[in-house]
């Protein structure tokens, strides 16, 4: 498998996800032709991909799709509920690529592609998980917290895409208004950096060995800030960097790593 978030952060998400058989993008939060020239700068192609997987409404999630779908011919699949929210939104798109996601998992080829429930200020968010060749990768951004469900969806995953959103003291006492502070730092808003590195600690107890930090605020975080904090958090709980596992961060702006799994 390859995982390559094409983007990530509070500017748009989109990540790239193939198998021997499969290719698909979960999101597409920036214009199509942003996501044309990322596909491009890994050697991909637009025109090769599958299906793209809608977590939830929001327009740093489903900016692109659209247009994705309509010069590619692409399947969109999403919950009930996302697709009423979200259809007025898109443009047209042909009935065929509407793919209403009304089961826990679809397969795709060899790929294996599971919704969990998240908590976020949408109709109904998930995270997936995706499966293939005996490996499982999970994204698991836009969490209010923590949950039961999100820890047993990165279970047996061996790479995870997890929310480092914000440094809570720069929400605090930055330009947001009060209300957009209260919904992020709430439970149905952001993963703090702080809680970021919490949720890794649990991680490290089980078996997956890779952490990507992803969706960071362009307003309310830095990289080095988010990268240090959840790196202080390990080190308090007595998690070894690069022996119990490997944390990257995640590009907003252009393509990560591609990682071969």
């Amino acid at each position: 498998m390859v995982f390559c978030p094409l983007y990530s952060g509070s500017s748009g998400n989109s990540i790239f996800v193939s198998s021997e058989h499969t290719k698909i993008l979960i999101d597409a939060g920036l214009p199509g032709k942003k996501i044309e020239m990322a596909l491009n700068k890994i050697n991909r192609e637009a025109s090769e991909i599958d299906a793209i997987f809608i977590t939830h409404e929001h327009s740093d999630h489903i900016k692109g799709v659209g247009v994705l779908s309509r010069r590619y011919d692409i399947p969109i699949y999403a919950n009930q509920c996302t697709w009423e929210e979200m259809a007025g939104k898109l443009g047209n798109i042909k009935e065929k690529n509407i793919k209403i996601m009304d089961s826990d998992y679809v397969i795709i080829n060899d790929m294996k592609i599971t919704k969990y429930n998240i908590s976020h200020d949408a109709v109904e968010p998930v995270g997936y998980t995706v499966e293939a060749e005996n490996k499982k990768i999970c994204v698991a951004t836009d969490l209010g917290y923590f949950s039961d469900e999100v820890k047993e969806a990165i279970s047996g995953a061996d790479i995870v895409l997890l929310e480092s959103n914000h440094d809570v003291q720069m929400v605090k006492f930055g330009p947001y208004p009060y209300n957009l502070k209260r919904r992020i730092l709430s439970d149905v808003g952001h993963l703090s950096n702080d809680d970021c590195g919490k949720a890794i600690v649990h991680i490290a107890k089980g078996n997956c060995k890779r952490i990507i930090l992803g969706h960071l605020s362009k307003t309310n975080n830095h990289p080095q800030l988010a990268y240090e904090t959840v790196l202080s958090v390990l080190r308090e709980n007595n998690v070894e960097l690069n022996k119990d596992l490997c944390v990257d961060m995640a590009k907003r702006d252009m393509p990560s790593e591609c990682i071969e799994l």
